[in-house]
């Protein structure tokens, strides 16, 4: 069931989050990931003017890597979580890009959360590991549900009532209904109170959310584009249109 948030005028229509500067300097390896990717060496400034934008690409093309580095500048876990979520299961040091921004707010959020979709089972454990109470996840661990449901018992009770999200790749356990019903839960927040959402997705989906900023991570450099320009718009729809002539191209 969803839990009834306490609504409220937000405090701006501006994003909380404004721009981010990005400077790497002489001593930046430019051969180390994620430095070596053009996107990274040849994007400046990335700016928010909605309070929902989306980073979509192919895989590997960077958009992970960005939010990872938004994530470790604003001082969420490495893995998610909040800002009193600490722990890392990995040696690997993705978030390094974070040394080189530089984040200008509008107004400094009074809640956060990275949700980092890959890792969402180490944060799992590490509540299970403290005793946490659930309280502000559903009220029962998150092993204790299927993958998806866990989910979105995260979606559908952790937000409270707005501050400032990272979700990477959020769709990845969630049918498309439960997608839908994620939309109507960043409208319900975007609507009422002052929230942020920045996403990495590879869903058309979640991108269909209205007057959403949409970044394509796929070139050279970061371009904003319109959601049916996006590849996973036209290659769904194209698929959709005629799924018989499609997998008769493919599998010829």
């Amino acid at each position: 069931m969803k839990r009834s948030r306490k609504k409220y005028i937000p405090l701006t229509n501006q994003p909380l989050l404004s721009s981010i500067t990005i400077t790497l300097d002489d001593s930046v390896n430019r051969t180390d990931y994620p430095f070596c990717l053009p996107l990274i060496q040849n994007t400046k400034q990335i700016t928010f003017s909605s309070p929902v934008t989306f980073f979509v690409g192919e895989n590997g093309a960077g958009k992970s890597t960005i939010l990872e580095a938004i994530a470790h500048n604003v001082g969420f876990g490495p893995e998610g979580g909040s800002k009193n979520i600490q722990f890392q299961t990995s040696n690997a040091d993705k978030a390094r890009l974070g040394d080189y921004m530089r984040l200008s707010w509008n107004h400094k959020p009074h809640n956060g959360y990275f949700f980092r979709a890959e890792s969402f089972f180490n944060v799992a454990n590490y509540l299970d590991t403290i005793g946490d109470s659930y309280g502000s996840y559903g009220g029962k661990s998150l092993h204790h549900q299927s993958h998806g449901e866990s989910f979105f018992a995260f979606f559908n009770n952790r937000l409270g009532d707005g501050g400032f999200f990272i979700f990477d790749e959020p769709e990845a356990a969630l049918s498309p209904q439960r997608q839908l019903s994620l939309l109507s839960i960043i409208h319900e927040l975007s609507k009422n109170h002052a929230a942020q959402f920045i996403i990495a997705t590879h869903s058309p989906l979640l991108l269909a959310y209205p007057n959403a900023t949409i970044y394509s991570c796929d070139g050279d450099e970061l371009q904003q584009i319109s959601y049916k320009d996006t590849m996973h718009y036209q290659i769904t729809k194209q698929f959709l249109d005629n799924p018989e002539l499609y997998l008769r191209n493919l599998f010829s």
